[in-house]
């Protein structure tokens, strides 16, 4: 029975790769003690399959396309976070966390030459342990076979579990006290007792407020209406106020007046609040400066809803597709604002295939250029560089002409997820029987030269960063998260800290250690084949 199992998936890859796909989100979902292996477990599925069925191996660019789709959606999604750090302290971090993955590179590379370990190996331990997908795959189009996947295969777990036990520990240790992460949103009804001046306007009330605080509705005689800075106003008079924090709305209070019982609120016969997806791609990746508005139709944007987040609205902020808007329009406008925004849920799963497709052209190409290195000769970015780089400067442009580069969250998690599934799946299958052969021989003695390579690279960041260089501690498990890289790492540092500092020096950190991993990973392998 088991033969013939074997016969069958070894003779139908596609249907080997599903089944590793399959069985390992499930084995993935398996939880021991808060941990569990999530994606990775496609690779080690995999792995099985690989083993029990010899025959089944994946051939064409299947594991590469879907590299290159994880990589884009990763560079897409971080591209402004990204080019942010690298000014003021982001410089800094990305500084430490070079030093740290370096230095586990050259731990790796010393212990392998202490212990006979083939250089294959001990590249696919670095990047195991790194859990980065893009240095194995530098490690296996430099060495040219298997080896690597096995190194990988052996390393990957501790490089999971080790850095949250590092977070642990260090956090028990350091003992942060953080502040209490804010609302981002606050609404009141302020009923004005003092003016500025008499006969003064709201245009120069609004010139009183501080920042983060905007005007959103006027209660003027019995009416509602939506804020004209000419508008003359009067002791009585009730204004909505929109604050990004209580202490802003308690002010203005304090100053103006009074907070209400919420007149305007409960009579929309003229105004009303309304929340609409932003699902038309002509209004996204534009300044709210510059967003176009349907003529003779007024409209007030309160808030941004984007998933789990309200934004108050500035002239910098950018619409995405998925975004709800919370605006105040004329009750007899509502219509029209709808169909302005479009208002469908459909578009927080779609993006634009042409720019996708343009945008990873642009970085394979850019992955084939040859780069000189004196000394040890020519190195590229390969498929596990160039598509990050490119997505990371369209992240950062956003929109180009008519093109829109970035995409709904929900469409990029579904995007970079499948990719990486495909690229783990196809690995493991691959190099089954060679894991099997090398783990039961060489096995143990991997692992513990991975979880030194792991410990120099977290021991690093956290004692230098948090000692030395002092940096405020939600920011260091963010650059922790980003040069070890899973982003399992990254929710588990999430609990730990609840600011969205972690989020933020992650996307400074990781994309950078991913090249740095990359290249590091090719001038190694180059110089040995060359030596």
């Amino acid at each position: 029975m088991m033969a013939s199992v074997s016969e069958l998936v070894g003779t139908q890859p596609i249907l080997a790769l599903f089944l590793a796909i399959g069985l390992g989100y499930a084995v993935g979902q398996i939880s021991i003690l808060n941990f569990s292996l999530g994606v990775a477990a496609v690779l080690f599925v995999g792995l099985l399959i690989g083993a029990l069925a010899p025959k089944a191996q994946i051939t064409g660019p299947l594991g590469l396309v879907g590299l290159i789709m994880f990589l884009y959606a990763i560079g897409i999604l971080y591209g402004r976070q990204f080019f942010e750090g690298l000014s003021g302290p982001g410089r800094i971090y990305n500084v430490l966390a070079t030093v740290a993955v370096v230095a586990s590179l050259l731990v790796a590379l010393g212990l392998g030459a202490i212990f006979d370990v083939k250089l294959g190996h001990t590249l696919g331990i670095f990047a195991g342990s790194m859990v980065s997908t893009a240095a194995l795959q530098a490690a296996l189009d430099t060495i040219g076979n298997r080896d690597p996947s096995v190194g990988y295969s052996v390393s990957y777990p501790f490089g999971v579990i080790g850095p949250i036990l590092c977070l642990y520990f260090m956090t028990r240790r350091a003992k942060p006290v953080f502040p209490p992460k804010p609302s981002r949103f606050h609404l009141g009804e302020v009923t004005l007792e003092r003016l500025p001046s008499s006969g003064a306007t709201l245009g120069a009330v609004m010139a009183t407020l501080p920042a983060g605080v905007q005007i959103a509705g006027v209660r003027q005689e019995h009416h509602n209406r939506l804020p004209d800075p000419d508008l003359e106003l009067h002791a009585g008079d009730a204004l909505l106020i929109a604050a990004d924090h209580a202490a802003a709305l308690d002010e203005v209070a304090t100053a103006l007046g009074h907070i209400d019982q919420g007149r305007l609120a409960k009579d929309r016969s003229d105004i009303t609040y309304q929340r609409f997806f932003v699902s038309k791609s002509a209004l996204t990746s534009v300044r709210l400066a510059d967003l176009p508005m349907p003529p003779d139709v007024s409209i007030r944007i309160l808030h941004v809803r984007r998933y789990d987040v309200d934004l108050m609205p500035s002239p910098d902020l950018m619409l995405e597709l998925g975004d709800r808007v919370g605006v105040i329009v004329a009750s007899e406008q509502v219509v029209a604002a709808r169909a302005h925004f479009g208002d469908t849920l459909k578009s927080a799963a779609e993006f634009s295939y042409v720019s996708v497709g343009l945008g990873m052209v642009l970085g394979v190409l850019l992955g084939l250029l040859p780069i000189p290195v004196p000394g040890v000769g020519t190195v590229t970015l390969g498929i596990g560089g160039g598509p990050l780089i490119v997505a990371l400067i369209l992240g950062r442009l956003r929109r180009t002409g008519p093109l829109s580069w970035v995409m709904p969250l929900p469409a990029n998690i579904v995007l970079r997820n499948f990719g990486l599934t495909l690229f783990l799946a196809t690995v493991g299958i691959n190099s089954g029987q060679a894991f099997v052969t090398t783990v039961t021989q060489t096995g143990p003695l991997m692992l513990l030269i991975g979880v030194a390579v792991l410990l120099t690279t977290v021991a690093i960041v956290l004692l230098v960063g948090f000692y030395l260089l002092k940096i405020p501690y939600d920011d260091l498990l963010g650059v922790a998260c980003g040069a070890t890289g899973n982003p399992a790492i990254l929710a588990y540092s999430l609990r730990i800290a609840p600011t969205d500092r972690p989020d933020i020096c992650y996307a400074m950190i990781f994309p950078s250690m991913t090249i740095v991993k990359v290249l590091s990973v090719q001038i190694i392998g180059l110089l040995s084949l060359s030596g």
